[in-house]
């Protein structure tokens, strides 16, 4: 077994210098991956406490500067500031010359596209839309959760090639969306995603009034699986009550939310709604057993005094 070191990223002659708008979760993270490709951080931006500590734990020894002074010392600026910002913040900085010609400018929404980054192109930057398909702690664990990361990608067509570059570099998979689509995409994952831990922390809560002792070690393996189910099969890795046309349990269950956790309902309600119609439209609900089912999601209360299954089966 070979015994050599492997060199220190630090070691090399770093061909970008590095500078970061806005320490939240990201930044920093893709500034400590880009690093790690051979990149120098340079700056850092950040107004909250928070903000500080989380940069000078993830890029130590970079100095914390206002987002002009950022600007005017990295020829790679990572913009990576909340959605309803980035606009402004844009504007502002190309109006007050803190854009530099030939500068990459880089933002990581997922929301906005190249175009939002217009008045600094004007001002002569290059723009980069560069958005990681992935949930952030604000801690070293993120860089490593960039390896196989997919990134929405969106830019000129002239600048496809180093926009995909500097992705390849952190580690992630470049995935080319059109401008017109980032809406779309950004919604597509704020639904699987975002909604996702919404519907844990629920099921969590509602575990624990049920006297279970430990909800996540219960959860693990079963949302592992139905994930897994989910991606290799889509629809029909549909399973439970809904699926099955079970209007007793459906019942059973909003009666008991109703109980215990109301303001659970309407979710659970618009949630089965929607599993019931891909359901029926994949031929997993049976026409028959439908309307008993679709009865009680209509009215949000007790349907028929049968179940068609052993209630709160997981299967």
């Amino acid at each position: 077994m070979s015994t050599s070191q492997q060199p220190d990223p630090r070691d090399r002659p770093a061909r970008l210098s590095v500078g970061v708008v806005g320490a939240g979760r990201v930044g920093p993270a893709l500034a400590a991956s880009l690093q790690l490709a051979g990149h120098r951080p340079v700056a850092v931006s950040g107004v909250s406490d928070a903000s500080r500590r989380r940069a000078e734990r993830m890029l130590p020894d970079v100095p914390m500067v206002p987002p002009a002074e950022v600007l005017a010392c990295a020829e790679l600026v990572l913009l990576t500031v909340p959605d309803d910002v980035l606009p402004g913040l844009v504007e502002g900085l190309a109006e007050t010359g803190a854009v530099k010609p030939g500068q990459l400018l880089v933002h990581t929404s997922g929301r906005y596209g190249a175009k939002v980054l217009d008045p600094a192109l004007r001002a002569g930057a290059l723009p980069l839309a560069l958005h990681p398909a992935m949930t952030f702690t604000g801690t070293p664990v993120d860089v490593q959760r960039l390896a196989g990361c997919s990134f929405g990608v969106t830019a000129p067509e002239e600048l496809r090639l180093a926009a995909e570059a500097l992705v390849i570099e952190m580690g992630g998979e470049p995935e080319w969306i059109a401008e017109e689509r980032r809406p779309l995409y950004h919604a597509a994952l704020a639904l699987g995603a975002n909604h996702l831990v919404t519907l844990v922390a629920q099921s969590m809560e509602l575990l624990r009034e049920a006297g279970v002792a430990a909800p996540d070690r219960m959860l693990g393996p079963l949302l592992g699986a139905a994930l897994d189910n989910a991606l290799r099969s889509g629809d029909a890795a549909l399973t439970g009550p809904v699926a099955r046309g079970d209007a007793g349990t459906v019942a059973a269950h909003v009666s008991e939310l109703r109980r215990h956790a109301p303001q659970t309902v309407a979710g659970y309600l618009a949630m089965a709604r929607a599993t019931a119609d891909r359901a029926l439209a994949h031929g997993l609900l049976k026409p028959e057993l439908a309307e008993d089912l679709l009865g009680v999601l209509a009215n949000g209360t007790s349907g028929s005094n049968g179940t068609n299954g052993a209630e709160g089966d997981a299967r």
